[in-house]
Formats: C-alpha cells, structure tokens, sequence
C-alpha cells in the first residue's frame, strides 16, 4: 500500500521545497506500520515560512485581540467535533494509551478554549493612577512578532496548543516545529488552523529534526520568541544562541528527577495510587514522571508491599486497548535508555524489589518496557537515582521526616514536579515552602498540570520563565505610555520644566 506524503504547512497552503527528503513516521507499538511520510524540511522552508511569518504579522495584529480569540475558539470546536479520530492518531503515532491520548486532545481544546476567553475578555495593558492628574499613565502588552515553537512527542496536540494558544490570541505568528516522532500530529493540527480560516503565515508546520530545522529557526534574525520543550542540553544551546541576538527571548521547560514524599501519617491508599500515577503514565516518559518515592519509614515497608503489589498489576499493552494503564515507549533509543538505568540501578547496589521486563512483550516488534522498581538510601552520587531516566523506572528511598524528605528531595540538578501525601497542615505548607520546585501537588500526584496555571521550574529544569498560562511576559512586550491633557509640562519627582 503506498504510504502518503503529507507536506509542510507555509504560508497557507501544503508546500515542500524541492528535492526535499522524507522521513517516515512509524507505529511504536508496531513500527512495521508506517503512518505517513514528511519532509526534512529545509532552509529554503524556512525562509518561506519565517517571510511569511512577518508578512502576515500586522494584518494579524490589526485584528484585535477579540477576533484573533475567535480564530482559536474556532480550532477548539473543529477539535471537538474530531476528537476520537484525533486521540486515535495519537494512540498510533505516540505510542499513548487511548484514555491518555484522549486526554491529550481534550487538553488541547482546553487551552485553546483559554486562550480565546483570555483573548475575548479583551484586556491588554492596564491604567495606572499618575501624581498628576491631568497625566494618563497606560501600560500595554504588545506582541514580539514571530514566535517559534519547538514541541516534543509525548504531549504531540496538547503541548503545542500550551505554546502557541496565548501567542498567537496576543498577536503574534507561530511557526510549530513538532517532533520528528509524531509529525502527524502536527500536521493534524495545521488542518484544523486551515479549516478555521486562520490568515496564511499567521501558523505555519515546518517538519523535520531539531538540528537540521529547529536550529535555524532559533538562530534566525527574523524570529523574536523561542518556545522549547525537550532535553537540558538542547535547551541550553537556545539559550547560548538567544543570547547572541538583541532582540530575541526564549523559554525552556527541560525535564526533570520529580518526587512524591509519603510522610508517617499517609492515607496509603492514596499514596499508592498518587505513586502509581506519578511513575508509570506514559510509561514514565513525561518531564513530570516521579523517578523518586521518598517514603517516611515509620511506614515505608507498609508503604512499599502495597506498591510493589500494585505495580505487578499495571497492565501494559496495545495503546488502543481501554484497559491498558500505559502503551509503548516512543522508539528503541527510549528502550535502551531505560534498560540502562535498570542496570545501572543494579551496579549501584541497590535492592530490586521489581523487575518486569522478562514478561512476554504485548507484540513482538514493538517498544515496550514494564514496571522497574528498587530500593535504597539516599545517595547524591547515584545517577539513577539523580538523573531523568524517562521510563517506567522508580526508586523508593526511605527517610527519616519531612525536613529529610525536603532535603533529599532538593538534592538533584532539577526542580520541576513534586507532590506530598499527608494529612498534616503544617508538613504540606514546609514542603511547598521549602522544596525547590515549580509545581507543587498536595495529596496528588506529581503529574497532571493545569491549563490556567504556568508550567516550568527552577535549577536545571528551565530558565525561571514557565511556559502555558505563564507565557505572558515571553511573548509579549510591556510598553509603558502616559499621556499629558494639559498645556503644561509637569515632570515626574519634582523636576521643574521651566528653562530660566
């Protein structure tokens, strides 16, 4: 059966340089299965799409922020009426279960949907009080100009909806460079931006790989934002290559080692269930994964029979099976490294409370990795229990307190997630206070983020500027303005106008 050929979206229309390469994306549950063929995209599509990009940028500024809401609400309800077949497209081409990809698609109209009610409220600036009253004193936020988002394949509708929504509601072109592992998903999207009439060169798909795409678009003089989900090292070369342009600016969301604390006075039940959730969704490979269970241990062998029990019932299994709690990884680069880290928790001594992985796989071709869980002290120079390993993959340190729990729980490089469960006021309120983190869970689990709250964190997890719904200050410049009403010139603190 021929495979087809879907092309980059550039400037309103399904366009590719000639002589382009394709790439094929392919099944993870069954990589015999080729779901499409896209092109490696190249300079000259970039160019045509950056051109495009700034040509359209004052028509779509000149809307207002009302219309360019409507625009988003628009791609939300196309979604919606498409929302089954879209989840199945994620189910084939990522590797989720049905459920998450559900999930993922659901996520994604919902933060279209905010960012047309951000949009529709119709507020940009605001008005402030001046010494003077016959002065006017206005702030307002104006657009950057042209926006790159640069999205990873785990969240392949959801994440790039978190970057683009409010960028392109406030008045900005987007050009999405999705994964090279879900380019369907991302040509998904372009359909949808086509089918609501959104203006061409106001939001564009560009394919292909980070180095051979990505790069280019970051370090292009006609793009002023870059928005990137992904690896600490490729997070850190956009920032280097920012730095070099005046007027440029990024934000960088790069993974991280989450935790949940489980303290003595734990409702196990939900500590179990929170710890399952935290560990094994997505078969670990989300940047919010809880690599770490640091249990109390007053009650961490209660704590760790109910879990280990629990993990031996995780089911794993085709994404398109309802029952599955997880699917497959996203490729054998994703297996290997998960293999790695199992070993690695081997040589390091700890004790293996669970390994799954010589169970039959779901298929035989597929990428599949099940449930690893071991046992330890802490130690801050074990790598596996430091650094991400983005599989199925969790250890359970038993500590002794809440300041322990903390302490343990700061001692990596990163600081994105982390959740307690307790039923103590006072030792929830010292673990948001103290643990450096930018999103915080109480009786939670550490995953599931919010559309209307900002996503990012601290250390080596970010650059201190989160990305949804705290993408304001990134994509959007604070212009200050006063007006003066009267004939005279009166200045600020005192200084006189008059020339003698």
């Amino acid at each position: 059966m021929a495979v087809a050929k879907v092309d980059n979206f550039i400037n309103g229309k399904w366009q590719t340089a000639p002589k382009t390469e394709w790439f094929e994306s392919r099944n993870p549950a069954n990589p015999d299965e080729v779901l499409g063929l896209f092109p490696q995209s190249t300079a000259e599509d970039v160019e045509a799409a950056v051109a495009a990009a700034a040509s359209a940028f004052d028509g779509w500024r000149a809307l207002g922020l009302v219309k360019r809401a409507e625009s988003l609400l628009a791609v939300a309800k196309l979604m919606e009426a498409d929302k089954e077949s879209l989840a199945q497209v994620v189910a084939h081409e990522a590797g989720k279960q049905i459920n998450e990809a559900r999930a993922d698609v659901i996520e994604a109209i919902h933060t279209a949907e905010y960012a047309f009610s951000y949009g529709h409220i119709g507020q940009y600036g605001k008005v402030l009080a001046d010494e003077v009253p016959t002065k006017r004193c206005f702030e307002v936020s104006e657009p950057r100009g042209v926006v790159v988002a640069i999205t990873p394949w785990n969240f392949p509708i959801a994440l790039p909806f978190w970057l683009t929504g409010l960028s392109l509601v406030v008045g900005n072109c987007v050009i999405l460079k999705p994964s090279e592992y879900t380019p369907l998903c991302g040509a998904k999207i372009a359909g949808y931006f086509e089918q609501a009439g959104v203006p061409a060169g106001v939001f564009q798909v560009l394919q292909g790989t980070g180095e051979a795409v990505g790069s280019r678009l970051v370090s292009h003089p006609r793009t002023q934002v870059v928005l990137f989900t992904g690896s600490y090292e490729v997070g850190r070369q956009i920032k280097m290559e920012v730095a070099t342009h005046a007027d440029k600016v990024c934000t960088i969301e790069t993974g991280g080692k989450n935790a949940v604390l489980i303290m003595d006075d734990a409702d196990l039940d939900m500590a179990v269930s929170a710890s399952v959730l935290s560990a094994f969704k997505t078969a670990g490979q989300r940047c919010v994964t809880a690599g770490r269970l640091l249990v109390d241990e007053r009650v961490a062998d209660r704590f760790t029979d109910q879990f280990v029990s629990a993990a031996k019932r995780v089911t794993v299994g085709n994404p398109l099976d309802e029952h599955a709690f997880y699917g497959a990884m996203i490729n054998e680069q994703g297996v290997e490294k998960g293999r790695r880290f199992n070993e690695m928790a081997r040589r390091e001594g700890f004790e293996i409370l669970l390994d799954r992985n010589n169970e039959p796989p779901p298929t035989s071709k597929g990428y599949w990795l099940r449930p690893f869980v071991y046992r330890g002290r802490w130690r801050s120079d074990s790598v596996c229990l430091t650094e991400e390993a983005f599989s199925p993959h969790v250890a359970v340190v038993p500590v002794r307190g809440i300041e322990e729990a903390v302490r343990v729980y700061n001692d990596t490089k990163y600081g994105l997630s982390g959740a307690i469960i307790t039923e103590d006021y006072r030792k929830a309120k010292y673990a948001e206070e103290h643990m450096k983190c930018g999103i915080f869970y109480w009786n939670l689990p550490c995953i599931g983020a919010g559309v209307r709250m900002p996503f990012g964190g601290v250390k080596q997890s970010g650059n201190l500027i989160p990305s949804a719904a705290g993408l304001l200050p990134v994509i959007t410049h604070p212009k200050a303005i006063t007006y003066n009403l009267d004939r005279t010139i009166v200045m600020a603190q005192g200084l006189k106008a008059e020339i003698k």
